[in-house]
């Protein structure tokens, strides 16, 4: 498995601590149609002897989503992303198909262990949920259904596949976070098990895969490892992170402190014969960090990779 991490901020500092603690590969965010940008990033991570593993976050398809005018033209950007990513050899793609917030938190200052700062999700306080990506910051009133976001999905899938195939890039879906049937007026449509195997069977394709988040799979409800084992070689891209609760009243927590066997689940993967990033997600903020964004300070993930590397080195012996 690729320990893989995303680095907020993008310094010199936080990429030089990253290959410091063994960590190999990173994930960035979309950083725009330049590709001249994207030879820069990697050039700059390469410094530290790290790759890019992929790119997630802040991708133009909120239109797509939609399936409204503009699906075209965002349509068209992400082909020229994939074609960019190709040329500089990035191999996977995450992505979720949340319309209208992405993920979103009613607390974002929650107390875990010691004092440490976690984010919250309580559904009877939706209506002053925070959506935590840049590109869902302004909310709008659009209805959407589940069978229309089913059709935008297919017609998005149709259009990029095949190029993802052609440039050697695996999209991974990442499942609505908080899974629930609908929020602020909008469908979710990937936000249980069923809904990852309909995913893969819309256009077959191994470009056509799934981001694993354990922390979204656990608001399921679901028997984590179990849910390894059977989605199985779909499985591409893994966020390792926990919480405790359901999906409409839950936490997060230190990657030791939830409610999912970690250890049973990194078994899983080996079992599996997953090899691909592995990234811990929406980390505690610790003392003397005064700021950042939610769930993405640099000090816990210094923790959650040592925690991460102590189940590898278990499961590989056992």
């Amino acid at each position: 498995m690729q320990l893989t991490s995303v680095v907020t901020p993008f310094t010199d500092e936080n990429l030089q601590l990253l290959s410091q603690i063994g960590v190999t590969h990173v994930t960035i965010r979309y950083p725009g149609e330049d590709q001249d940008r994207l030879e820069s990033i990697k050039k700059q991570a390469q410094i530290f002897g790290l790759e890019i593993a992929a790119i997630e976050g802040n991708l133009p398809i909120e239109n797509i989503k939609l399936g409204n005018q503009h699906f075209d033209a965002e349509i068209l950007e992400m082909k020229q992303l994939l074609q960019n990513m190709n040329r500089v050899g990035i191999p996977f793609l995450c992505y979720n198909f949340m319309a209208g917030t992405d993920w979103v938190r009613t607390k974002l200052d929650e107390r875990e262990r010691g004092g440490a700062l976690v984010t919250r999700f309580d559904v009877d306080q939706a209506e002053q949920a925070v959506s935590l990506s840049e590109t869902t910051l302004q909310q709008d009133s659009t209805t959407i259904s589940s069978e229309q976001l089913w059709v935008n999905l297919e017609r998005f899938l149709n259009e990029l596949v095949p190029v993802a195939e052609k440039c050697d890039v695996t999209l991974a879906m990442h499942p609505d976070d908080p899974p629930l049937d609908t929020f602020m007026g909008k469908a979710r449509i990937m936000n249980s098990v069923e809904s990852f195997e309909k995913l893969v069977k819309l256009v077959p394709s191994p470009a056509n895969a799934i981001c694993f988040c354990q922390g979204t799979f656990a608001e399921m409800g679901v028997d984590i490892p179990a849910t390894i084992h059977q989605l199985g070689q779909h499985i591409k891209y893994v966020h390792f992170r926990d919480i405790k609760g359901t999906r409409e009243h839950f936490v997060e927590t230190f990657h030791d402190n939830g409610a999912t066997d970690m250890y049973a689940a990194i078994k899983a993967y080996r079992k599996i014969g997953f090899k691909g990033p592995i990234r811990p997600d929406h980390v505690p903020q610790l003392v003397g960090e005064v700021a950042g964004e939610p769930g993405y300070t640099m000090l816990g993930r210094l923790h959650a990779f040592g925690f991460m590397q102590g189940l590898m080195q278990a499961a590989s012996h056992e």
